[in-house]
């Protein structure tokens, strides 16, 4: 999608006179069925950055930059503009405004640009050519964006998708580098980072990564020791700002893309992980940005209107500062009807205004906002720079429910109705949170409208979400006495089995500090303290945690829960037996694993079972050998060989099997042999 239909549309756009009207709402169909929604502000999540919602800004369209189009983009809460546009970034070069071997329509330069950001009241995020460029054309950007323009551009990409040069096997980016390989990478990225800033010490610079269970994430080339997101955070890690992460999830029915959003939180924890991992001293300075997203399925309609919602709140959810969606303008593709409105496979969020190679069918007016442009103005009323997201969940899994506490005080909510057919009438529940009496502001976007309404309606308790809708409300807090300042996130160490200490620096003088677990709903409050730190005891060995703190002054008012710590407690350091789980070989959608069993006891071993259950129902176990092996639900289990029962003290085993995936690939992190928890290593 980086350039995709980009030499089409740069000639279709400013040639297309034929237009089609947008069609009107379809009423829901049938009587609204009842969920219960429940919020817990004491279950903080991620928070809002000023450059959460964002679209991308192709210099291929001749509308870049335009008032109208800035216009546009200010109405739906864009609150930063990538440029020049995907793949195009790697071929680019910003003095002369070209793009050898592409299309560069007029007045789309870098000035022509950030007057558009400026007007939409905007920031840049701006990708430097490493394919055909240097360190040095990139610092001389930087220094005629900040130095002499004053135009304070923050955020720096270093080059665009530079896994797909040709290193792996796909040969889509360009990179005249000799070496294609993600060392190589790496070393230009520590040479463009030195280079800019130089020039601009505040300047955030990020890097390429593969998002997890996206091609190529988990591969390793030719020549190479290891994956593309281990070598180069090993390389950059310490020249680095944030990464870069670009995800395309597919779908091929409304239902398949609307769930891809549950990958999300295990994407976002393995990439932590490895960055934490990898990427060496103060990793957690590094922040995520999502920086090209579309779905795969109602791209115009409103399928694409609920995943764009949806994935933007999740993704700011689960800690990502940026977010954004591929693009302004891309141009028509293969059209089809969806859910009774005609979808253009448009991946822009505005017409293009052009009609297919037949001339048979053409889009809407030029800018015409299709179902996304909503879905983005839809989340952007409840993630607002400044907020936070906290944990909202519904009972009925047609309904994707969001929260966020607002700046001034206020709580959104944000509420997806993804069932086609069915209206659903929810109860919403508040732990936390204490809402006004009175009706609520309530703002609504169905199939086929053309604008989003709002008005005050049902109450704080009560609402009805029309079938195939987005629906947020707004709600006044009973009391607007606030509470001290929230704690900062806190930071898991001396993580072992059972235990983990949380610290956090000083919220406020004369407070106590409550730790509360989040479990789904609801959070379970593991101690308090007036001290900064907190030891948990008595966890469970190889499960994820993921916890708040929240800050309590002597009147009893509380603050806001501080953003979420995910760690994962180990194994047990002693047992009797001890497993080395491998990803020997991966391809990108499974791998062979190899795992060494070796009895750590005393006391041989005649006869042996392992077990262990797969983290997400998107793995499989396909066949494998030195066993008999079995798969029921998640759960997996090999029973020993004839030729490998018996274990003597110290002795080890190895068996494998084929590991199928279809979304982030979490390893199991536990495993017992004949019903006794063994030391993962």
């Amino acid at each position: 999608m980086r350039s995709s239909r980009a030499a089409m549309l740069a000639m279709a756009l400013a040639t297309t006179t034929s237009l089609l009207a947008v069609p009107a709402p379809i009423a829901a169909m049938a009587a609204a069925t009842s969920t219960d929604v429940t919020i817990n502000a004491r279950a903080g999540l991620g928070a809002v950055s000023d450059a959460a919602i964002g679209v991308n800004h192709a210099v291929w369209d001749q509308y870049l930059g335009s008032d109208d189009v800035a216009d546009l983009l200010h109405g739906a809460g864009v609150q930063i503009m990538r440029y020049p546009g995907g793949s195009y970034s790697d071929i680019y070069h910003w003095r002369d405004n070209t793009a050898p071997g592409g299309y560069v329509a007029p007045n789309t330069d870098f000035d022509h640009f950030m007057a558009g950001v400026r007007r939409a009241g905007a920031q840049a995020m701006v990708i430097a050519n490493y394919g055909t460029g240097t360190p040095e054309e990139a610092a001389a950007w930087v220094d005629y964006a900040n130095v002499q323009k004053h135009y304070g551009v923050k955020y720096w990409e270093i080059g665009n998708e530079l896994y797909g040069n040709g290193h792996y096997g796909a040969n889509r980016e360009a990179d005249n580098h000799a070496d294609k390989s993600p060392t190589a990478y790496a070393q230009g990225v520590v040479a463009y980072a030195q280079a800019m800033k130089a020039v601009d010490p505040a300047v955030k610079i990020g890097a390429v990564l593969t998002t997890p269970a996206n091609w190529p994430d988990g591969l390793v080339g030719g020549g190479d020791s290891a994956s593309w997101n281990q070598t180069v955070l090993s390389i950059a890690g310490p020249s680095i700002d944030f990464a870069i992460l670009h995800w395309y999830p597919g779908g091929s029915t409304g239902p398949d893309a609307l769930s891809k959003t549950e990958q999300v939180q295990d994407a976002a924890f393995l990439v932590k992980q490895q960055i934490a991992k990898y990427a060496g001293p103060n990793a957690s300075r590094i922040g995520l940005a999502l920086t090209e997203m579309n779905t795969g399925y109602g791209q115009n309609t409103q399928p694409g209107a609920l995943f764009a919602a949806d994935a933007y709140a999740t993704l700011i959810e689960n800690g990502f500062f940026s977010v954004d969606w591929w693009n302004v303008h891309n141009g028509i593709g293969t059209v089809s009807q969806i859910a009774g409105q005609t979808d253009y496979n448009d991946f822009g969020i505005l017409s293009s205004a052009n009609c297919t190679s037949d001339g048979a069918t053409c889009e809407p007016a030029l800018n015409t906002p299709f179902a996304p442009y909503f879905g983005l103005a839809m989340v952007s009323k409840v993630a607002k720079p400044g907020g936070q997201l906290i944990r909202a969940t519904a009972t009925d899994s047609a309904v994707k429910a969001h929260a966020a506490r607002l700046p001034d005080g206020d709580l959104g909510v944000l509420l997806v109705n993804t069932d086609p057919d069915n209206s659903k009438s929810v109860t919403l529940h508040y732990s936390g949170f204490s809402p006004a009496a009175g009706a609520p502001q309530v703002s609504t976007f169905t199939t086929g409208a053309t604008a989003i309404t709002t008005a005050a309606a049902g109450t704080a308790t009560s609402q009805t979400l029309p079938a195939y809708s987005l629906t947020t409300v707004v709600l006044h807090p009973s009391s607007t006495v606030a509470g001290p300042a929230a704690p900062a996130q806190p930071v898991a160490s001396g993580v072992t089995a059972n235990d983990a200490t949380l610290s956090w620096p000083a919220a406020a003088s004369g407070v106590k500090y409550e730790i509360h677990r989040q479990l789904g709903a609801n959070t379970e409050q593991w101690g308090e303290t007036s001290g900064l730190s907190f030891t948990v005891h008595n966890l469970v060995p190889g499960t994820r945690y993921t916890a708040n703190v929240i800050a309590r002054d002597g009147s009893g008012k509380v603050s806001w829960a501080s953003p979420p710590v995910t760690f994962a407690t180990g194994t047990p350091t002693a047992s009797d037996c001890a497993v080395r789980f491998t990803d020997a070989n991966d391809w990108g959608n499974g791998y062979v694993a190899s795992v060494d069993i070796t009895n750590t006891g005393t006391n041989p071993v005649t006869s042996w079972s392992l077990a262990f259950a797969w983290p997400t129902g998107w793995q499989s176990m396909q066949g494998g050998w030195n066993g008999t092996w079995s798969q029921t639900g998640r759960d997996v289990k090999v029973t020993n060989a004839d030729f490998n029962g018996s274990l003597a003290p110290g002795a080890s085993t190895n068996i494998g099997f084929v590991a199928g995936y279809s979304g982030p690939n979490v390893l199991p992190p536990r495993f017992t042999l004949n019903g006794k928890l063994c030391t993962t290593q």
